[in-house]
């Protein structure tokens, strides 16, 4: 009886094992300007919630939203053009704050250097020489970092009002356009016969402790919010059995959408 009842048993495991939750691993990267010289660097996004779904989110929004018969109101041109007027200057802002911190930091190791020398010296000469220098440059970069900042704040004010005014009425927009939105969320994903996961990246970028889900169709939802523009995810994959599903999301494979 128990060598008969242990094929059956290993059977079941088998099963069991088969229609198990498979296991999906994201990772979240970006290319951000490298903060100690020219080119970028790859950053982790740690503390994103990443949701697995298993339908389009985006697909529900553009149905609801051709129902709606209204369109979503529109960011006005000129509200975009300034708005990237007022990114630029704030690029030129942080620039002048870089290099005048570079200069600080210089004129300080200079200064260690010089105290090794007496006056007469010619290499105290040379350091001097090579102080003077930097000090009159700081004096130049600290001007041009006072008049970026007061050009970057003024051009900033300049678009507050009109980014509440647009932000405000895309808002009121939704609330009409996405009535029952949670409800048919709720619908698509009980019809699936999948359900949903979600985790947070941990400090290395990554998502897996809690991304544990049938084999199917899913769409990987994630969303990191820049400066001026939000970077969004909604990118679909199909999980099989074996080995843990890799994904990856960085800025080539997300959509930029603007911040107001």
């Amino acid at each position: 009886m128990r060598r008969s009842a242990l094929p059956f048993a290993m059977s079941l495991l088998v099963a069991a094992a088969a229609c198990g939750p498979q296991q999906v691993v994201v990772t979240i990267e970006i290319d951000v300007d490298d903060p100690d010289g020219d080119g970028t660097i790859t950053r982790a996004l740690s503390d994103i919630e990443v949701r697995l779904i298993p339908f389009d989110r985006d697909a529900v929004f553009d149905s609801m939203t051709t129902a709606f018969g209204t369109p979503e109101p529109a960011i006005p041109a000129a509200l975009v053009e300034a708005r990237n007027e007022v990114r630029v200057a704030q690029e030129e802002w942080q620039q002048s704050q870089t290099r005048w911190n570079a200069i600080r930091d210089t004129l300080q190791k200079l200064n260690t250097a010089l105290e090794q020398y007496s006056r007469g010296e010619s290499r105290y000469t040379a350091l001097f020489r090579e102080w003077t220098d930097f000090d009159g440059e700081l004096s130049g970069v600290d001007r041009q970092m006072t008049r970026s900042f007061d050009r970057f704040t003024e051009l900033q004010q300049g678009t507050i009002r009109a980014s509440d005014s647009v932000r405000i009425l895309q808002e009121n927009w939704g609330d009409e356009a996405f009535v029952g939105l949670g409800e048919v969320f709720d619908a698509l994903s009980e019809a699936s016969g999948l359900g949903e996961a979600t985790d947070t990246t941990d400090a290395n970028g990554v998502a897996r402790r809690n991304l544990q889900v049938k084999p199917g169709v899913y769409w990987v939802h994630a969303r990191y919010e820049l400066a001026y523009v939000e970077l969004y995810w909604n990118v679909m994959v199909t999980v099989v059995k074996g080995e843990p599903h890799q994904v990856r999301l960085t800025r080539e494979n997300a959509e930029e959408r603007i911040k107001l």
